[in-house]
């Protein structure tokens, strides 16, 4: 038996992955504060956003499971970037979707 992935395409299963990312607010203010940089630390982040660190963590793991972000660890800190690969792809897909 097929598992649900594979019922799929992988077209339709990026668009949902995409989709997904940009489904809470707080994750679409993390992409546009990271479209206007090179890149953000999350210190940085949790400053601009109205929640909590544990919470910033949490949609940060979204976006980089969806691929739109990538992260870096120096420790102590962590800087974020955006996967501008993934992102031409969520661009062009996401385009072609809804036309």
């Amino acid at each position: 038996m097929p598992n649900k992935k594979e019922k799929y395409t992988e077209k339709q299963y990026l668009i949902s992955q995409f989709g997904n990312a940009l489904g809470h607010p707080v994750r679409v203010a993390i992409l546009q504060q990271l479209l206007k940089q090179e890149h953000c630390y999350h210190g940085d982040m949790a400053l601009e956003l109205p929640i909590a660190n544990s919470t910033l963590s949490q949609h940060l793991n979204v976006l980089k499971e969806s691929g739109l972000i990538k992260g870096e660890i120096n420790l102590p800190k962590t800087k974020y970037c955006i996967n501008r690969t993934n992102w031409g792809k969520a661009k062009i897909l996401l385009m072609d979707f809804f036309e």
